[in-house]
């Protein structure tokens, strides 16, 4: 494994929850005003994903007043406290772009009540750290 991998491998976050494109989302974002830190709750649909590794970030859309507000977070970001998932969706897409010309009732996607989705948040694609194991004894 080469040190770039090595050195990307130990600053990535495992508590990241299994989450995909068109799943409804709360992330906990920690906003830093003055001298005080807070946490503020971003909900939305997740539309899409870019990256990868520590550059892992995904697009969170959600309607305030009637207009689209998009934010980016990056997953393994120490700004992120946490991602809940809130409903899964189905979607045939990577890129639900689409949903930016789209108002009111059109703008809901199907829910997804059986099994999950895929492609994921990262799981399953190499970028985790691996459990090596218990130790060889030694001889």
């Amino acid at each position: 494994m080469n040190i770039l991998r090595q050195v990307e491998l130990e600053h990535m976050k495992t508590t990241i929850p299994d989450f995909g494109i068109g799943d409804s989302v709360d992330v906990h974002y920690l906003i830093k005003e003055g001298d005080k830190e807070r946490v503020q709750i971003f909900s939305g649909t997740v539309i899409s994903f870019q990256g990868g590794g520590t550059r892992r970030s995904a697009t969170v859309r959600r309607l305030v007043s009637g207009e689209g507000v998009e934010r980016t977070f990056p997953l393994h970001s120490p700004r992120v406290a946490t991602i809940e998932v809130r409903s899964r969706g189905i979607v045939r897409r990577a890129k639900l772009y689409y949903l930016r010309d789209r108002e009111g009732k059109a703008t809901r996607l199907d829910p997804n009540l059986g099994k999950k989705q895929y492609p994921r948040s990262g799981k399953g694609s190499g970028l985790e750290k691996k459990d090596s194991g218990p130790a060889p004894a030694a001889e």
